[in-house]
């Protein structure tokens, strides 16, 4: 398992950017777990929906993409450096993330050819997918 200062010295994210608060499982070349726990306190949820909070889509998709280049950075050994996000694909979200949520996101190595990488992503609460998507990176040399 990786904690919050293991996730930093390998993503450049910070608060309140940094999305992903553990690295539950990990399997380079193959697949990373990730958990986030959505917040009344995260300032995002002030201003979308205030009197009725959602965690918005978009940081959805951000937030597996963490998880995602968390994977293929450890995998390719190259941590501290930065996967560029090149591409969303097939992205459909499936149900409402309150604060109070804890969100699982899963990404799958679908395809390496560097300088790029394409991963399968999900996102789930209480085992119900709540998002997913194809996401693409490229890694710099």
């Amino acid at each position: 398992m990786y904690y919050i200062n293991d996730i930093m010295k390998v993503l450049p994210h910070r608060y309140p950017m940094l999305l992903v608060e553990k690295i539950l499982e990990l399997e380079p070349n193959v697949r990373a777990v990730g958990l986030k726990n959505v917040s009344n306190n995260d300032p995002y949820l002030i201003g979308h929906f205030p009197n009725d909070p959602i965690f918005p889509g978009v940081l959805m998709i951000e937030a597996m993409a963490q998880v995602a280049g968390f994977l293929s950075l450890v995998s390719l050994n190259k941590e501290g450096t930065i996967a560029f996000f090149s591409s969303v694909d097939k992205a459909k979200f499936r149900k409402i993330v309150r604060p109070g949520d804890t969100l699982i996101m899963e990404a799958k190595v679908s395809k390496i050819k560097l300088p790029f990488c394409k991963m399968d992503c999900t996102a789930k609460v209480e085992d119900k997918l709540v998002c997913e998507a194809e996401l693409m990176f490229y890694l710099p040399k």
